[in-house]
């Protein structure tokens, strides 16, 4: 009989990367398509906020997904993209999506806070002082208003751009039947959303299974929900996520090499 697999519930190229770096650690991966982006149509806000990029000191960018959606939009307007502009991610996939895309550098989150969060990213000392600074945030629907209403409560004049959308999507019946049974070695989610949508259905098996979470805050939501066994791993890409599986599901194994798992 083989081994109960480890369900990924990241959307997307970065649920593959994820499912790469899990399986390159040992551990067998079903994912569970439970979310899909979708970018939305141009509105004339977004229109004219790409045409006066140049307008803007900052740009904060949400996902790598956004940072996709914004690399379209300056190939669109933009031949050469705008020289002052200061960029920040959330995290490092959305840095190195901006980076791989647009040839920028990006400021990320203080490396000893050791996640990759909103919070985290307003601890920047370059973020503090916002008088009179226009800022774009770049993100998708919904989601957490905490970035634009601290970056505007320090002085920032803030356009936020909803680019995309996150469709939830249900388990397919043999996914729910997992769920549902606790079939499974751990579950990995890095979004509240996603979290959230799962925990309709999991059984009382499911909540006592592993948890990999990518932020304490998860972890606070996780309990919340249920969940008794929640990991949370040092950060949101795809080697610290599958380091956390190691470690949850086989302790011995947690000192696995995050290089090696980077290379898968």
């Amino acid at each position: 009989m083989s081994a109960p697999p480890v369900l990924i519930s990241r959307p997307g190229s970065r649920g593959r990367a994820l499912a790469a770096a899990v399986e390159a650690a040992g551990w067998p991966v079903e994912r569970i398509e439970a979310m899909r982006l979708v970018p939305l149509p141009e509105t004339p806000q977004m229109r004219s906020a790409w045409l006066d990029l140049d307008h803007f000191q900052r740009v904060v960018v949400i996902s790598p997904f956004a940072a996709e959606c914004l690399a379209e939009a300056v190939d669109r307007y933009w031949p050469q993209l705008p020289v002052g502009l200061a960029f920040y991610a959330v995290g490092a996939a959305t840095a190195a999506t901006l980076h791989d895309l647009l040839g920028v550098r990006v400021h990320l989150p203080p490396t000893e806070a050791g996640e990759d969060t909103s919070e985290a990213l307003l601890r920047l000392a370059s973020l503090r002082r916002l008088h009179d600074q226009r800022v774009l945030l770049v993100a998708g629907e919904g989601g957490r208003p905490l970035l634009a209403d601290t970056l505007t409560a320090r002085g920032a004049c803030v356009t936020r751009l909803a680019i995309y959308r996150r469709q939830l999507l249900s388990p397919s019946p043999a996914m729910r039947e997992r769920l549902a049974r606790g079939e499974y070695r751990a579950l990995v989610v890095s979004s509240g959303e996603i979290l959230e949508h799962l925990a309709r259905w999991c059984s009382r098996a499911a909540l006592n299974q592993p948890l990999i979470v990518s932020s304490a805050r998860l972890a606070t939501l996780a309990g919340r929900l249920g969940f008794r066994a929640p990991v949370v791993a040092p950060g949101a890409t795809p080697a610290a996520l599958a380091a956390a599986v190691a470690e949850a599901c086989d302790p011995q194994d947690a000192d696995v090499d995050q290089d090696d798992l980077e290379k898968g």
